[in-house]
């Protein structure tokens, strides 16, 4: 992964000027946001590149194909793969009753992908009473019918697993077991299989899976090749991780990134 560049500004708002309050920006490869968290809800979209939103519960990637969720008062931090064109609405709750209070990834159908490049164009104080109020609600009422994607993985809290899920961040290609591992912390392989499943919610086996496809997608949005990133994430052919990948996302990596 690409060496962080400096934090990110964050906009100095006290209170938002109208339900919602739009933000574009063109980030650059590796760069980052330092934690926060704001009263408000925020939905974060990449038109162009990848987006890597951190949280004290899991990690959350947003493709062109998909935007997250934040609710308002989570710890969040934006991190970028490469470059990227990001679209964020800041939204006030109080219009959002059918907000969830936990992070989701959303898959953006075409009408809202549409809505959301007309809304990031807005003035800070658009009239509410006039189309652009229209435009705002219409992209509220399409954003509650978005369904959920696949694209996050849970962390874990306890320290032994913190330990091995910075080590797999660093080298994917770790291709140490739950045996192996087990062996290092000191304590048994059912006891360790148990402490990931209370964790994640996953096996070691998938959870694992699922921080290499993630980790692969900087990669192949990026332009590498898919054996070359097959092999940085420590799969043995480009085949089994083709296999893998389509069966996580529902699609192969030429599909997604068509």
């Amino acid at each position: 992964m690409p060496t962080p560049s400096p934090l990110r500004a964050l906009p100095a708002l006290t209170a938002l000027p109208r339900p919602l309050h739009a933000r574009a920006e063109t980030l650059a490869a590796g760069s980052s946001s330092g934690v926060h968290s704001h009263p408000w809800s925020q939905l974060s979209y990449a038109i162009e590149g990848v987006l890597d939103i951190r949280t004290p519960d899991g990690n959350y990637v947003a493709l062109p194909q998909c935007a997250v969720w934040i609710p308002a008062g989570l710890e969040h931090q934006v991190f970028t793969f490469s470059r990227a064109e990001m679209r964020s609405f800041y939204l006030d709750p109080a219009a959002l009753p059918w907000a969830t209070r936990c992070c989701r990834v959303l898959q953006v159908s075409p009408l809202v992908r549409e809505l959301i490049r007309q809304a990031s164009t807005l003035p800070a104080e658009y009239r509410e009473d006039g189309p652009d109020g229209r435009l705002v609600q219409v992209l509220l009422d399409q954003l509650a019918l978005l369904p959920e994607a696949v694209f996050s993985l849970p962390l874990p809290q306890d320290p032994r697993l913190v330990a091995i899920h910075q080590a797999l961040r660093e080298r994917p290609d770790d291709a140490r077991g739950l045996a192996d591992w087990a062996a290092t912390l000191s304590m048994s392989e059912r006891n360790l299989a148990r402490l990931f499943r209370r964790d994640t919610g996953l096996s070691f086996r998938q959870w694992r899976q699922r921080l290499r496809l993630i980790l692969s997608l900087g990669g192949l949005e990026g332009g590498q090749t898919v054996t070359r990133v097959a092999l940085d994430c420590g799969y043995d052919s480009p085949s089994a991780f083709i296999a893998a990948f389509k069966q996580l996302f529902g699609r192969t990596p030429g599909e997604l990134f068509a």
